[in-house]
């Protein structure tokens, strides 16, 4: 086979990347559809954004992205986004939000990989989540108090973050997660940014009130049932009960 396979892993790689950037790109479409078209006024776009950069997706896709979500360029955005509560694997809820423009294909895609879960009906088990507003950023530095930061910032809640739980922090940084009212995501995140930190995602989400206890095993049959989810091109965001 000589060294046919490198060629093999370079497609693969470049197809993950390129599957990653489409889900880059769907971000900024939605930030901006949600909250207009200038990242200075916009926390999720900002962030956004910034991300996309980092994965170095060119600047005319990002500004596409944000026309075709704030509705003023060429193109209209036509994606629908459904939201699917279920379980994986160990009776660990899960909630996924899936953005697609053919919702026709996608659902039966989804049902397929719900088969090691179970996928439930609308308001099955988003009762056991908060619905909150999500801030994740980093700082470098030494003496950084976390519990300081939320307060000032105006977050509720904050839990540390490392590179391991989000490639976006950097191993030498200190990372968190800052936990908000739904209505305070812009101002947490501009207070961040105006103190040091590096927003990298801004947004609302799904927290879960409680965590079942599984093994290791148990841990890694979910962790690997939640990557396929995530892998689907039309998968947005999955959240889960899981630390």
């Amino acid at each position: 086979m000589g060294r046919q396979w490198l060629q093999a892993k370079r497609v693969v790689a470049n197809l993950k990347k390129g599957q990653a950037n489409g889900k880059l790109l769907r971000e900024i479409m939605i930030a901006a559809k949600l909250g207009g078209p200038d990242p200075d006024c916009n926390a999720r776009l900002f962030a956004a954004i910034a991300k996309a950069r980092r994965e170095s997706c060119t600047r005319e896709g990002i500004e596409r992205a944000i026309k075709k979500g704030a509705g003023t360029g060429d193109e209209k955005m036509s994606l629908e986004t459904v939201t699917y509560e279920g379980y994986a694997p160990h009776k660990v809820p899960v909630i996924v939000e899936v953005l697609t423009d053919n919702n026709n294909r996608t659902a039966p895609e989804i049902r397929v990989l719900f088969k090691r879960g179970q996928l439930g009906t609308p308001g099955s088990n988003k009762f056991l989540f908060d619905h909150v507003g999500l801030v994740e950023a980093h700082k470098t530095g030494a003496g950084i108090d976390l519990e300081e930061a939320a307060i000032e910032a105006g977050a509720n809640e904050v839990e540390p973050l490392t590179h391991e739980q989000n490639d976006d922090i950097p191993a030498e940084a200190t990372g968190a997660r800052f936990i908000t009212e739904r209505t305070g995501v812009h101002d947490v995140s501009e207070w961040l940014s105006k103190n040091g930190w590096t927003v990298v995602t801004s947004e609302l989400g799904y927290v879960a009130k409680n965590f079942p206890e599984l093994s290791e095993a148990d841990r890694a049959d979910v962790g690997e049932f939640l990557q396929s989810l995530d892998d689907h091109d039309d998968v947005h965001r999955v959240w889960a009960a899981l630390k």
